[in-house]
């Protein structure tokens, strides 16, 4: 059972995000989710996230989108580096230009592929130019990623000291002026820091059921049966509303997934609401399609990709794929499926194992990055566009089977204006991946907190991100 009152009375909020030791303090693009909570907070971009998930002022106070949504035009907010340097636009446009540069490879690379040029037009204004229009651009520009720094220094809005161990961030406030905000004397007893570390999904549940935190950050379906529902820690947990990927790729096109038929029939299998009962999770969203059908404006297909069958016709016509492959190649169908190792790994595969065995195929478990055949996919998005999801199997990611076919078709949609006829394109990409069976969907992505009743500041939202100034707002 979870303690009800606060970690500490007048210390820092005590944070742990679930994830490795080392990846809090990860330089570079590729960043853990708790390495994306410390960037957002002490490097600022353009523009920032709120503790709802919306696009808010930070570097620019202020931007105007021109008629044709083709360009976005900031005002720099009038404030200083660290070293009191004047931020200027001519220093944002060469710093966005090698954040642009360093991303190439990677998926958010590719959701950046609109930006054509980057200008600075006077010293305080910044323009961005963009191939076609892209409604969500703000967002894409408020990731943690994009936080600018001058020779290796951000702007806050808080600043960051480490303890010796390295284990624990600390970080501060910075005054308001310095926030681009007016001075305002005595703001430091508005404020508490914020103390912020990387723990493992047991430490940090047991921490906090010591009551040694006020929030735990970017629990997992993995890590979810961890947590003990007793009548304090249901109040404790929020989850958030997320939007993403959860599945298997498919790593393998030898033997029995050689062919997209059969892959499909791993799909047609899986009973989804049945693989997420035992985690006792309420409002899960199953999804039998890569791009949820809403994001295509008014929806492209049905919710349920084989809508006109039933679980028993699936499994039969699945089980009937897989007896025609093993009668031809005489070798036993098994199919090695990657996981992570905890609870939730272990309630996943004893789930699809079951499944698959009802089609008469063994499933043998490995870890992550162990050499599975099909391997879990948990991916928060970014921005919600059928984009996101198609640049995450791209085929310059290399992370399973993907198709150049699709990949042309999305980056053909980059230069279209027409709204109607990039969807089409973008639609077509989706047609072309589902149909080679490079993805097998369960549903969204589960992403959990644990937070203190004392605690403000905190609201659940479809990104995972919950910005650490917002939680440095005095508790009531």
């Amino acid at each position: 059972m979870f303690a009800c009152g606060p970690a500490t009375d007048n210390g820092p909020v005590d944070i742990a995000v679930i994830g490795g030791e080392d990846s809090l303090f990860a330089s570079g693009v590729r960043l853990s989710p708790g390495a994306q909570h410390l960037r957002a907070a002490s490097h600022e971009g353009l523009v920032a996230l709120d503790q709802s998930g919306q696009v808010v002022p930070a570097i620019a106070e202020r931007w105007i989108v021109t008629d044709d949504a083709m360009s976005y035009i900031f005002r720099l907010r009038n404030s200083s580096w660290p070293d009191e340097e004047p931020i200027t636009a001519a220093q944002i446009r060469l710093l966005l230009q090698e954040k642009i540069r360093q991303l190439e490879g990677t998926s958010l690379g590719l959701d950046l592929a609109k930006v054509v040029e980057v200008r600075a037009m006077t010293g305080r204004v910044i323009e961005l130019r963009l191939s076609g229009p892209m409604p969500e651009f703000l967002r894409l520009l408020a990731q943690p990623e994009m936080g600018l720094a001058l020779r290796g220094d951000g702007i806050g809005p808080m600043a960051v000291e480490l303890e010796e161990d390295r284990s624990i961030a600390l970080l501060s406030m910075l005054p308001p002026e310095n926030r681009g905000l007016p001075a305002r004397e005595g703001w430091q007893e508005l404020i508490r820091d914020v103390a912020l570390q990387n723990l493992s999904a047991r430490q940090a549940i047991d921490a906090f059921a010591r009551g040694e935190l006020d929030l735990l950050l970017n629990g997992s379906i993995d890590d979810f049966p961890m947590i003990e529902l007793g009548p304090l820690s249901r109040g404790a947990v929020q989850v958030d509303p997320a939007l993403g990927l959860f599945g298997l790729i498919v790593r393998s096109e030898a033997g029995l997934l050689a062919a997209p038929e059969r892959r499909e029939g791993l799909s047609m299998a899986i009973d989804r609401e049945a693989l997420i009962q035992p985690f006792g999770l309420g409002g899960w969203v199953s999804a039998t399609w890569i791009v949820p059908a809403d994001l295509f404006g008014p929806p492209a297909y049905p919710d349920n990709r084989w809508s006109s069958l039933t679980f028993e016709d699936r499994q039969r016509i699945a089980s009937q794929r897989i007896a025609a492959w093993t009668a031809q190649s005489g070798d036993e169908p098994v199919v090695r499926v990657g996981l992570p190792k905890g609870p939730g790994g272990d309630l996943l595969f004893t789930s699809l194992a079951r499944d698959w065995q009802a089609i008469g195929v063994r499933a043998e478990r490995v870890g992550l990055g162990e050499g599975g055949d099909l391997e879990l996919r948990d991916r928060l998005a970014r921005y919600s566009s059928p984009r996101w999801f198609l640049n995450q199997l791209n085929c310059t990611i290399e992370i399973g089977l993907c198709s150049e076919e699709a990949d042309a078709l999305v980056r053909e949609s980059l230069a279209l204006r027409d709204p109607a006829a990039k969807q089409a394109l973008l639609f077509e990409a989706h047609q072309v991946l589902t149909e080679a069976e490079v993805f097998i969907p369960f549903g969204v992505p589960v992403r959990w907190s644990l937070v203190r009743g004392s605690l403000d500041g905190y609201q659940a939202n479809p990104w995972g991100l919950h910005p650490l100034p917002a939680l440095a707002e005095p508790t009531t």
